[in-house]
């Protein structure tokens, strides 16, 4: 138990410090909304790893904690519609062992963009934003596929180390 909870505090660390990092990286191209979604890497990561629970777990304490740090009460509704949206269905595609861990992560940056503008236009009480998902699609494709290579690299090793260690 103690080990599990010391790797969803690292986990969740590593999240707000590559949220941090994200924040300091001028937004691309200028258009409002894009990011690299470096905090979805921890998700996706700990989704191969550690399972649905410890995903969605790292993933609340992850958009609550950068709410508070960096963020504000609209923020919080923003990462909280994206996050929930692309974490269920990245859970449900990965659970049909029919997608690659970059078509997953591909997806969820795709969600996480729907869940943003679904959030905007309720709190907005607007349809007229609609439109903006076209831009925010291929921004969520993009930084989904680098996330998505990027977490199979990463949790290959990861998995490699994390059994050395336990056979020591």
């Amino acid at each position: 138990m103690t080990k599990k909870l010391a790797q969803y505090a690292l986990l969740t660390a590593l999240a707000l410090i590559l949220s941090f990092v994200e924040s300091q990286i001028p937004a691309f191209f200028a258009v409002p909304g894009m990011k690299l979604g470096l905090t979805n890497l921890v998700v996706l990561i700990a989704l191969y790893l550690m399972g649905d629970g410890a995903a969605l777990g790292i993933n609340l304490l992850r958009i609550l904690l950068v709410s508070i740090l960096f963020g504000n009460g609209v923020s919080f509704w923003y990462s909280l519609a994206g996050g929930l949206l692309s974490g269920l269905t990245m859970f449900l595609l990965k659970h049909t062992n029919r997608f690659s861990m970059t078509a997953v992560s591909v997806t969820g940056g795709v969600m996480h963009n729907v869940g943003q503008i679904l959030a905007a236009m309720l709190l907005l009480q607007t349809r007229a934003i609609a439109w903006y998902l076209v831009i925010l699609w291929f921004s969520g494709i993009a930084a989904g596929a680098v996330i998505g290579l990027l977490g199979g690299f990463v949790s290959v090793r990861l998995r490699k180390a994390l059994k050395e260690m336990t056979e020591e």
